[in-house]
């Protein structure tokens, strides 16, 4: 019953009251750059959630079984860039062969999940909050699933935008700043949330 609170507790944490996107204004680079479309901020999303979830596994596991014991917990940025990095990469290789619509859709910002700071910081959160290794999955899992919903709702919101009445001013970026804007207002509203 414990591991179903703390689970549900992470739930809400990672997806409404720390979301990456919205609230901590990590990944916005992507946030940003790869939601035109729907699908291909789907596509982002699982890509990222992937990334996220085994590199603070990896991370993780380093962290407690290498940087630690070795006492060189200074290399601990230098060491989780790189995890994140050889991840990417299999990631990249992997939606090119099987996927190569939603590879050349995700462009440039596909090899930019190794840099994607939202990636980075959850590794560090989870080491700088000593979660066990159920919560650094469970976090890790659900501020990716946070940093999906964002992606998506707001390339839902920029696609209904395409065909809205619009003043001419602030169509393309100034309308999607604002509504970007707007959204983070909104999940602000679930920083009273507590479980």
């Amino acid at each position: 019953m414990d591991y179903l609170k703390e689970f549900l507790s992470l739930a809400v944490l990672g997806v409404l009251v720390e979301n990456f996107v919205l609230v901590k204004f990590y990944g916005i680079c992507p946030f940003l750059g790869v939601s035109k479309k729907t699908n291909t901020a789907l596509g982002m999303g699982m890509a990222v959630t992937f990334v996220m979830v085994l590199a603070s596994i990896l991370t993780w596991i380093v962290q407690k079984y290498v940087l630690i014991p070795l006492n060189v917990e200074y290399l601990q940025t230098l060491s989780f860039i790189l995890l994140i990095a050889a991840l990417v990469q299999f990631v990249e290789m992997f939606v090119a062969k099987t996927v190569p619509s939603l590879y050349n859709a995700l462009g440039i910002y596909l090899p930019l999940i190794t840099t994607n700071c939202a990636v980075l910081g959850v590794t560090l959160i989870n080491v700088q909050r000593q979660y066990t290794l159920f919560q650094t999955i469970s976090f890790s899992f659900w501020s990716a699933i946070g940093f999906t919903l964002s992606i998506v709702l707001f390339a839902g919101v920029r696609e209904k935008l395409e065909t809205s009445n619009i003043p001419k001013y602030l169509k393309g970026f100034p309308i999607a700043l604002i509504t970007a804007g707007l959204m983070a207002m909104a999940f602000l509203g679930f920083q009273g949330l507590n479980f």
